[in-house]
């Protein structure tokens, strides 16, 4: 006596036959596998914060990122001002500042890397030699009275971001002068740090010279501020990747395998505050870190960009110490590809499903997305101790031999395991190449997108998927 299939046996072959489900089903293991893809984003994070701490914990030991600014000549001022019904008066009093009108910088510039950890610093050491002079003090365009300025009170000051980094005596020669400058600035309306000495003027000089010697420690990068009314800078260094940032680019520059030759020249026109001016009339810096944990300079007139601690505007200009390859930059634009690359992957087992006739079950399809997602972990850990090709070329044999087993394990059948493989493969080296392009990645990605939709749509132009639905 036969007896008709129950309602749950129904239901049971129609979900093994059916397409439809099996899509259904395929779309939301990519969508579930979407939740450690976005992990990595975060364990990517967690590893620069781990090695910005180490950097910042060096470099606040040897020096920070430096700014060297100045000179200034500080005045301090002081008078009482009668109100307008001349019964009552006001005192006055602060500090008038005069900026040079000629500054020159010569700069060599000694960079080494150090290890904390698995971890590279950049720290340098740069000896500058600056000299101008100063053309008369137009003390008529303070808006002062001419008397309530204590010129025999007279402060030299420089502006240096971290004297942490300070490793020999400031030796001043102004005019015929000799002087030693000592550790703050007394006022902080234009260096928030920095040196200054007395100096005794009269506020009638028509010019005069100053030369000074800065021997000084700094990591990662070094800025300049264009006091003068032309202040030119040239740098050279035995740093292969230098990153030249600021305000202000080179007017030449050579870089070569052994190091960076740099010039510089702005004028007073190129800035936004006269040669003088009262109180903090030149935006002043403070110093501050970005999200990537390198020291940068922060305020409202110069902005470091959060995502890498570029300065982007103001009237700093300078040069930064790029490391040849930050792995995690890389790492992180990789995983950009993670989900797309196991939607590829998907695909290609549903299609072996459906033309060759072999059966891959859902958690099958889940346990090769893992392995996908595990190729990033790994190029990530591998990356922090490797150059990044090499880790990226190592995870990849990996994660393809891997899943090329189970596939055969899977299918039992050596030509579509083969083709598995060299399909993984392919892919892996599209994506490698889509890191390496820059300027043409969209381009390219694009193109590749296309050819991979047109050989899926030809593979497929002959299935009638109703018929695969029935049968």
């Amino acid at each position: 006596m036969s007896t008709s299939p129950s309602f749950f046996d129904r239901l049971n072959s129609w979900a093994r036959r059916s397409i439809t489900l099996k899509l259904i089903i395929i779309g939301l293991m990519i969508l579930f596998l979407m939740i450690p893809a976005l992990m990595l984003d975060g364990l990517i994070s967690d590893r620069q914060r781990l090695r910005d701490a180490a950097q910042e914990e060096v470099a606040s030991k040897w020096g920070m990122e430096q700014m060297v600014g100045g000179p200034v000549i500080s005045v301090p001022y002081s008078y009482d001002k009668l109100s307008a019904d001349g019964k009552t008066s006001t005192s006055n009093s602060g500090y008038a500042h005069f900026l040079p009108n000629v500054i020159d910088v010569q700069g060599q510039l000694n960079p080494e890397e150090r290890y904390r950890g698995i971890f590279v610093v950049v720290l340098y050491n740069t000896k500058l030699q600056i000299r101008g002079n100063f053309d008369g003090f137009n003390a008529a365009a303070l808006n002062l009275p001419e008397n309530s300025l204590q010129w025999e009170n007279a402060l030299f000051s420089i502006g240096i971001s971290d004297m942490t980094g300070v490793q020999s005596a400031i030796d001043l020669r102004f005019g015929d002068v000799p002087l030693s400058l000592g550790p703050g600035t007394v006022t902080n309306e234009i260096f928030q740090s920095g040196a200054s000495v007395p100096v005794a003027i009269t506020g009638q000089e028509q010019e005069i010279d100053f030369s000074f010697a800065l021997d000084l420690n700094g990591s990662s990068a070094l800025y300049f501020r264009p006091f003068g009314k032309r202040t030119t800078v040239t740098m050279t260094g035995g740093w292969a990747n230098p990153s030249f940032d600021g305000g202000f680019l080179p007017q030449s520059r050579e870089i070569t395998a052994n190091g960076f030759t740099a010039n510089w020249e702005i004028l007073q026109l190129n800035r936004n505050y006269p040669q003088q001016g009262t109180g903090s009339f030149v935006p002043s810096s403070s110093t501050g870190y970005s999200n990537s944990g390198v020291l940068g300079l922060i305020n409202s007139y110069n902005y470091v960009d959060p995502s890498d601690g570029y300065i982007t505007s103001g009237d700093l200009f300078g040069l930064r110490l790029l490391l040849p390859v930050d792995e995690y930059k890389k790492t992180y634009r990789s995983t950009n590809f993670a989900i797309l690359f196991i939607f590829i992957t998907f695909l290609t087992f549903f299609f072996i499903e459906v033309l060759n006739k072999r059966r891959v079950h859902p958690i099958q399809y889940l346990l090769i997305g893992a392995a996908i997602i595990l190729f990033y972990v790994l190029l990530l850990s591998i990356s922090e101790h490797l150059l990044f090709d090499a880790a990226y070329w190592i995870s990849c044999v990996a994660i393809v031999s891997l899943i090329t087993m189970y596939s055969w394990f899977i299918l039992r059948n050596l030509k579509l395991t083969l083709m598995v493989a060299v399909i993984l493969f392919i892919l892996y080296v599209f994506f490698y190449s889509l890191l390496q392009l820059q300027d043409y990645a969209l381009l390219v990605g694009s193109l590749g997108l296309l050819l991979i939709l047109g050989a899926i749509m030809w593979l497929t132009r002959n299935i009638d998927w109703y018929a695969l639905n029935r049968s």
